[in-house]
């Protein structure tokens, strides 16, 4: 098996983190290991390459973020765990397809065993839970590696949602952990998933420290 950093974040502000994330593919080499990055980010909606401005019904107060990965509109915030994923997917054996179904079976395993069924679509990116969605889906492959990845809503504020189109679909439910009555803390949570998620993409993962980049807003603002 390959290894993989594993890097927590508290909280990170969503430029710099994207901005980190192109660093990184861009100055990758054969032998550069791959990383998966755990976090939070303060409310934001981002924009896919496919996204349409109009799936913004009203932003308010939130920022729109124009970034590069797949798909449309979705929303980040308080209460939602992120995993970006820095893959090298040509070591990995896996194709772009490949490595979409990886990610939402590992989520749909994940919340197996956690007593709830999900389903990925076809139509449309991400794992549903009777017809909720509880996890969103965006990557971007380029000189061979990903960036981006998933997004898993665990006791967040849901409203935000009611703002957008959720990846371009009218009226799209969402859901999360907690309503689903899993109460699980945040860190149990997202070491649960990243253990379900390297396992099947044949990754040994290894806890790495926050790179340089990162600056804690914890320790210069208050929310």
């Amino acid at each position: 098996m390959k290894e993989a950093l594993i890097r927590y974040f508290p909280h990170v502000d969503y430029a710099p983190c994207w901005q980190a994330m192109r660093d990184l593919t861009d100055q990758r080499t054969p032998d550069t290991p791959d990383e998966l990055w755990v976090l939070e980010h303060p409310p934001v909606f981002t924009l896919g390459q496919a996204g349409k401005p109009e799936h913004v019904l009203n932003a308010g107060d939130i920022p729109v973020v124009k970034t590069d990965r797949g798909g449309q509109v979705t929303y980040h915030g308080p209460g939602q765990t992120v995993i970006y994923l820095m893959l090298d997917i040509k070591r990995l054996g896996l194709g772009s397809r490949g490595m979409v179904t990886a990610i939402e079976e590992s989520i749909i395993e994940f919340l197996a065993d956690l007593g709830i069924q999900a389903a990925s679509r076809d139509d449309a990116p991400g794992v549903y839970v009777q017809g909720a969605k509880i996890a969103s889906l965006g990557l971007r492959i380029r000189r061979g590696a990903t960036y981006h990845g998933l997004a898993i809503n665990r006791d967040m504020n849901l409203s935000p949602w009611q703002r957008i189109n959720p990846c371009g679909h009218v009226g799209q439910p969402m859901t999360t952990l907690e309503a689903l009555g899993i109460h699980l803390t945040r860190e149990d949570m997202e070491q649960q998933l990243v253990t379900v998620l390297a396992k099947r993409l044949g990754l040994t993962a290894r806890t790495a420290p926050a790179p340089d980049w990162y600056n804690n807003p914890d320790s210069t603002t208050s929310d």
